[in-house]
């Protein structure tokens, strides 16, 4: 590991198992989760390997455990909007964020030049290093170590992803109908921000023309203009 010494990065493997929810029985099987070839070709006698195939397995595990997640928790939906779903939750961008948010990223083994790079950052890394930890957790105590782990993170996630395409839906629908009876593509600005750096709430306008048709607001500056293309939806259209 560049750049940190083996009890800080020691501290780092074991605040993640805690983060896990589980303590390895078989420590190699994380260690092996967490080595990215980089570094498994820079240290090819202390013979861990790097994580392909934890990646491998885990993909498939994942792809089982949030289908069954989403069926359980989404009675309503039929096959499309399951589907949807799904592969939203387990999208590299989405398994890069939970990989930073429970300290994978934190705990990966790369390589010097992978390092330097900025590979600790890079989605694609951590996704894999995300399904590898996941596949380690399979192999290490079963499909439930798995579940336990994934399951807790799937909520909220997936009530993002749903309220995201619902905002969209919005202001597809808002640009669909302003263009095709007024002839006119809605505008969006933002008018004011409020609170301090680490909870920030934007307000943005939607205007038709020089004409402001409604307001929204929202923790960023897109579901700010988001939540003004509901208003608008709502408060003016038939």
């Amino acid at each position: 590991m560049i750049g940190d010494d083996d009890q800080a990065w020691e501290a780092r493997f074991e605040a993640l198992q805690t983060a896990l929810g589980h303590r390895f029985c078989d420590r190699g099987l994380l260690l092996r989760a967490l080595t990215h070839s980089s570094y498994a070709n820079e240290h090819a006698d202390d013979g861990v390997g790097d994580n392909q195939r934890l990646e491998f397995l885990g993909d498939a595990v994942l792809d089982f455990v949030a289908g069954a997640w989403v069926y359980r928790h989404y009675p309503e939906f039929d096959e499309g909007p399951m589907t949807r779903l799904r592969a939203s939750l387990v999208c590299t961008g989405t398994l890069a964020q939970l990989a930073r948010q429970v300290g994978i990223g934190a705990a990966m083994r790369l390589g010097y030049g992978e390092e330097e790079a900025g590979g600790r950052e890079r989605d694609h890394n951590l996704c894999d290093a995300f399904e590898a930890v996941v596949g380690a957790l399979y192999l290490d105590a079963g499909m439930k170590a798995a579940r336990d782990f994934f399951e807790p993170l799937a909520g909220p996630v997936a009530e993002a992803i749903l309220a995201a395409e619902a905002d969209v839906d919005a202001k597809s629908r808002l640009q669909e109908w302003s263009q095709a009876e007024l002839a006119i593509t809605p505008r969006y600005r933002i008018v004011a921000e409020k609170g301090p750096d680490h909870a920030k709430v934007f307000e943005a306008e939607v205007l038709f023309g020089n004409k402001v048709v409604s307001r929204g607001e929202g923790r960023s500056k897109q579901t700010a203009e988001q939540a003004a293309a509901q208003a608008a939806w709502d408060s003016i259209l038939p």
